[in-house]
């Protein structure tokens, strides 16, 4: 008899009774991998839970037995209502696939053997050299193979005798119900030979802490935290070898900011300056520049200085320079810039100010 309490397979997987086979193992996956007994040890709520999802996958990645549970729901497989039963040697076949699933997730290729480390370098970079672009030479510590053994991790010319808790495997299976897992041998560390056949020169790990050097290149317009990976720098196995990963780091300029492509500059003038219009000289990445500041120009005001910009990362052309102008007032006056200042703004009035005349009107209107 089914349990009234049996809940329905989509519903367990999350997906809706139009899934695809994808959306059903894609579904299962998610829920596998988070269910799983070694993600979960004595969690019993769990454990079941993870019994449940593989059974609702096992029926609905069956056409045939989909269509029947479509048709009939769990009357389908329960023998009391005329179904054919629920054949629990399907889950093997799912465990099986989860496993894959695993080794996939977390390197578990190939028995015991083992996957090369990815490693990371941290790159600090000037302003201008991140902007132009350069060629660094880094140093790091990576695992090599090992010469004398070529990574074998036995020593050679000595014979191999296997390891007894392995029987020369170099790993170790366990049957947790349907689901079977394995383990490197604790034993052997994973090298399936006894302790004393193991490389006198690496202690049986198949690689050796070897002095790198190595040129990189930086393109033009890279940007803080952008990462270049170099394929096959990182650690060294029989199996392979990893990836080094450089993180660049982009050391902040003293006069310059940056906002994709385009570089911003804050330039100081003083009033007069503002006011009777100069000819400014403005830091670029390439150098000095001549600038015309016009006559009357508002403090805030932003100047766009064309292809003085950063190269596009990745693309064609260069970004501008945008640089604001800040009108900077004097912190401390003479006795006699203070008597001019005073004339002046007399003789100046307010006409002279038409920003400040329209907030006083529109001041003035908000409070009458």
């Amino acid at each position: 008899m089914v349990s009234a309490e049996k809940r329905d397979y989509y519903e367990l997987l999350g997906v809706g009774r139009t899934a695809t086979p994808e959306d059903l193992k894609r579904a299962y996956r998610q829920l596998a991998i988070k269910l799983h007994p070694d993600k979960n040890p004595d969690n019993r709520e769990a454990e079941e839970e993870f019994k449940s999802v593989s059974e609702a996958y096992a029926v609905l990645s069956d056409p045939d037995k989909r269509r029947r549970y479509d048709q009939l729901g769990h009357a389908a497989f329960d023998p009391a209502r005329g179904g054919t039963g629920f054949d629990p040697a399907d889950l093997g076949a799912i465990g099986q696939m989860l496993e894959g699933f695993l080794d996939d997730m977390f390197g578990r290729r190939g028995g015991a053997s083992r996957e090369p480390k990815d490693l990371r370098y941290n790159l600090e970079l000037t302003f201008e050299q991140a902007a132009l672009g350069c060629e660094r030479t880094i140093d790091y510590e990576r695992n090599e193979l090992c010469g004398h053994c070529a990574g074998s991790r036995a020593e050679p010319n000595v014979s191999q005798p296997e390891c007894p808790a392995c029987r020369g495997r170099g790993e170790v299976r366990f049957q947790r119900g349907f689901f079977a897992t394995s383990r490197p041998c604790v034993t052997c560390e994973g090298t399936g030979v006894r302790r004393e056949a193991r490389c006198t020169v690496c202690n049986g790990r198949g690689n050796t802490p070897q002095h790198q050097t190595l040129k990189v290149k930086i393109p033009p317009g890279v940007e803080d935290g952008a990462v270049r990976t170099i394929s096959g720098m990182g650690e060294q196995l029989s199996s392979g070898a990893g990836d080094l990963h450089v993180h660049v780091k982009v050391q902040p300029h003293p006069l310059f900011r940056r906002e994709g492509a385009d570089v911003l500059c804050d330039v100081p003038v003083s009033f007069p300056q503002a006011a009777l219009g100069a000819n400014l000289e403005v830091p670029t990445l390439e150098g000095k520049v001549k600038m015309r500041l016009p006559p009357g120009t508002q403090s805030g005001k932003v100047f766009r200085l064309r292809g003085k910009g950063l190269p596009v990362f990745g693309g064609y052309g260069k970004g501008d320079e945008l640089v604001k102008v800040v009108v900077e007032v004097p912190a401390r006056l003479t006795s006699r810039q203070r008597e001019l200042l005073e004339e002046l703004a007399k003789e100046m009035g307010e006409d002279t100010h038409p920003q400040q005349q329209s907030f006083m009107d529109k001041l003035r209107s908000l409070f009458d």
